[in-house]
């Protein structure tokens, strides 16, 4: 029982429910209880073979023993008797007689009328008399046995009093702590979801405080009467956890996370949340109490500034974490006070350890490596984004600076220049590739070659028509520039001329995130599932044959429909789509809607005649027509022109098909009600000269088409290179910055945004006439 510590209550709680009713335990337990031997005292508090009774279904036991004659029951045992009586009641000499002091007697009044009575039925309660109180009455009180988890506690902290403990004590800032937390939440909840708290990042600290002084994880023992040291080879974190009973009780667990020093931040998380679940499930068992070699325990998420918490036997230490204020002295101060002068939210740590085997010294060089950790020291918190995949530097810990009046008016034009270098460079630290996971960053968007810190963060600066208001906290500011260019799409549009144009895309991109509707998201996923459905059935039944698979790249299909839906929805005449071999057969299948019956015959060899353009053709060249119902049941014609050849010949073929059918409708300058959609492979884009040929033409009054839909489905790879031997440029998009269109990169494992862009791209086009390009 002592390798469970304070846990031991729960382990009586938890047998004397599996005496009652072995069933109702988790079956992990029954071998423990099998050879389980209370100790003496237990069974004497009712934690022994019987079940312990409610207290509140007995009277409280008499504490002047069974034998005692019924005269005497009443009687207070000397031992119980007040030392000091009560201020109100002078002490009463030996041999003296005590004054009884009879109470005042209230005379009642004169009866009212009888009718004034009953207009109000409780006044004759309220004028009856008090009755007088006796004061050996008011002195009696009723003692409560503590029995089961209750008495288990006591003799825990009792046991606890044997220990020297001594406690050191650390003030840390906590500014870097909430800002990287943000960041860490911020990113979570537009990703895979979930939140880290404060004591999750504190309890991650501590274990890595422990790889620089180990002996705060040793821990006292005898054996044979003789002293001696316990040196753990991992780090088992015990948790301290309150926990809420359903009688209103509480009661103190602390389960552990077991070999804490080997995981990195992700694991621990994982860890630290199953062990919550479990504890609040009651799936806790045996192996989740045993072998604690330190505590973390957090009373301020209650308020509590400071705490000095018990030891328990088989420990070294226990951390107790205080909660974060301000210092008293300003937290009368308003927010911009604090802001302008630097003032950090404090948190208070302490260390309580075994002075047998632990010394003031080394506690103290502990919390002070908790401290420069939280302060993001050797890369704390670079592990930390590492672990989680967060593609972005951390905040750094940085002085602040004191400024003058005219400082002031430089950091204001700083933070101008800092809005254009996201708006110019923030797609480079955009989150845009699935395949590779690296953090990005740039020195032109690090707000400290701008000469800003973390302090800056909460003070205001005039924003001008940024974000549709004139004072933003620089903190809201970064908010609205990495939502808006560092997410999961990155938006090449600073280098277009026309200021119209960039202020288009400002307006419709510096804007907080709205997530879509469930019905959006509902059909972006049936698309997907359209898109993989189709894929896997054909490699299932027909393995070995040629089909050129989208596989990898299946968001294209909701992107294509996001755009097929905006163009049913202006009500264009049709929607004329080229590409290359490569997912031709998905987009046939659904999104020009031919058939999957005549899609699995060409499959089986039986290949129309009629569809066949000489003796070669295969069903990946093959082009077809339909109409394409969008997601609010407008309709629009589509068509895909047929490609024999490969890659990037089709697209001169498309642009005239496009334009004859504009011209054969004759609408005008205004009338480009025929919209053509380019597919392209990424290394096919950079690398043929078709490519540039097809966009040097597209404003020519000649060949101009209103516009093409480019959408470059980018694998990272062509022709079997990578892209850092394919080409110079940084993105395969590049050459289409010679017509100045604008460059929309998103990544392909988030369709939702996919079908945003795809969105926000047909709304240019149709906008300002011009080719778009995204590259996914």
């Amino acid at each position: 029982m002592a390798g469970f510590g304070p846990n031991e209550w729960l382990v009586d709680e938890i047998y004397q429910q599996y005496l009652r009713d072995p069933e109702s335990v988790d079956k992990a337990w029954w071998d423990f209880f099998a050879d389980y031997q209370p100790r003496e005292g237990d069974r004497q508090s009712g934690n022994g073979g019987e079940p312990a009774k409610d207290v509140s279904d007995e009277p409280a036991e008499d504490v002047s023993g069974a034998g005692a004659a019924p005269e005497q029951a009443g009687k207070r045992p000397p031992s119980q008797e007040p030392t000091n009586p009560p201020a109100s009641h002078p002490a009463v000499q030996v041999g003296q007689q005590p004054t009884t002091q009879s109470p005042t007697p209230v005379l009642p009044r004169d009866p009212e009328p009888a009718e004034d009575v009953d207009k109000d039925p409780g006044k004759a309660a309220k004028e009856q008399p008090r009755k007088p109180v006796d004061s050996e009455e008011a002195q009696k009180a009723e003692r409560v046995p503590l029995k089961g988890p209750a008495a288990r506690v006591v003799t825990n902290m009792a046991a606890s009093l044997s220990i020297p403990t001594a406690t050191s004590v650390r003030a840390v800032p906590a500014k870097l702590l909430v800002d990287n937390r943000t960041v860490i939440n911020n990113h979570l909840s537009r990703s895979r979801g979930g939140k880290v708290s404060f004591t999750h990042l504190i309890g991650y600290a501590v274990v890595r405080a422990l790889e620089a002084l180990p002996e705060m994880n040793y821990s006292y023992a005898e054996e044979d009467g003789k002293p001696g040291l316990m040196k753990p080879t991992h780090v088992n974190l015990g948790l301290a956890i309150d926990l809420q009973k359903p009688d209103g009780s509480r009661q103190l667990l602390v389960p552990c996370i077991k070999d804490a020093d080997e995981m990195d931040f992700a694991q621990f998380w994982a860890a630290y949340e199953e062990l919550i679940r479990k504890t609040r499930g009651n799936k806790l068992s045996v192996d989740d109490f045993s072998g604690t070699t330190i505590t973390l325990t957090n009373p301020g998420t209650i308020g509590t500034v400071h705490s000095v918490p018990r030891l328990m036997s088989g420990q070294g230490c226990i951390v107790g974490v205080g909660a974060m204020e301000y210092p008293a002295e300003y937290q009368g101060a308003s927010t911009e006070t604090l802001a302008r002068l630097a003032v950090s939210k404090v948190m208070t740590l302490t260390s309580t350890y075994d002075h047998r085997i632990i010394q003031g010294a080394q506690s103290g060089d502990f919390l002070r490596r908790i401290h420069q950790l939280l302060l993001g020291e050797d890369d704390f918190y670079d592990d930390l984004f590492r672990a989680l995949r967060i593609p972005y530097e951390p905040i750094r810990w940085i002085i602040d600076v004191s400024a003058s009046h005219e400082d002031e008016v430089n950091k204001q034009a700083r933070v101008h220049e800092l809005i254009h270098a996201y708006r110019v460079r923030g797609h480079l630290m955009a989150d845009t590739d699935p395949l590779e996971y690296r953090q990005r960053s740039h020195p032109d968007l690090d707000i400290v070659n701008h000469g800003l810190t973390l302090w800056d963060l909460d003070r205001e600066f005039a924003t001008g028509s940024f974000g549709d208001r004139t004072i933003m906290k620089l903190r809201d500011i970064l908010g609205v520039l990495r939502d808006s260019y560092c997410r999961a799409v990155g938006i090449e549009y600073m280098h277009i001329q026309d200021p119209d144009q960039r202020r288009w895309i400002q307006e419709r991109v510096e804007v907080p995130h709205e997530k879509p509707k469930r019905e959006d998201q509902l059909r972006v996923l049936r698309k997907i599932n359209q898109a993989e459905a189709f894929e896997t059935f054909l490699q299932t039944k027909f393995v070995g044959q040629k089909r050129f698979s989208l596989e990898g790249g299946e968001s294209v299909i909701p992107l294509l429909d996001g755009v097929l839906s905006a163009a049913a929805e202006a009500g264009l005449d049709e929607v004329a789509i080229g590409m290359p071999h490569r997912g031709r057969l998905n987009v046939l299948a659904n999104i020009v809607g031919k058939s999957y019956v005549q899609i699995f015959r060409e499959f089986e060899g039986n290949l129309d005649p009629k569809t066949a353009h000489g003796s070669g053709d295969v069903k990946y060249h093959l082009g077809a027509a339909g109409t394409y119902t969008g997601a609010d049941g407008a309709e629009v014609a589509v068509s895909l022109v047929s490609n024999p050849s490969h890659l990037e010949a089709v697209d001169p073929v498309l642009e005239g098909f496009a334009r004859a059918k504009q011209d054969i409708l004759a609408l005008g300058e205004e009338g480009f009600t025929v919209l053509p959609v380019l597919m392209h492979g990424d290394a096919a884009f950079a690398g043929q000269g078709v490519v540039a040929e097809t966009l040097n033409l597209s404003q020519l009054r000649g060949y101009r088409t209103g516009g093409t839909v480019h959408v470059v489905v980018n694998n990272q790879v062509g022709f079997t290179t990578s892209p850092a031997a394919a080409r110079s440029s940084i993105y395969a998009t590049d050459v289409a910055r010679m017509i100045q269109a604008p460059i929309f990169h998103v990544n392909g494992d988030d369709p939702e945004t996919c079908v945003r862009v795809a969105r926000l791209a047909f709304d240019f086009r149709q906008a300002f006439k011009k080719d778009v390009v995204i590259d996914m």
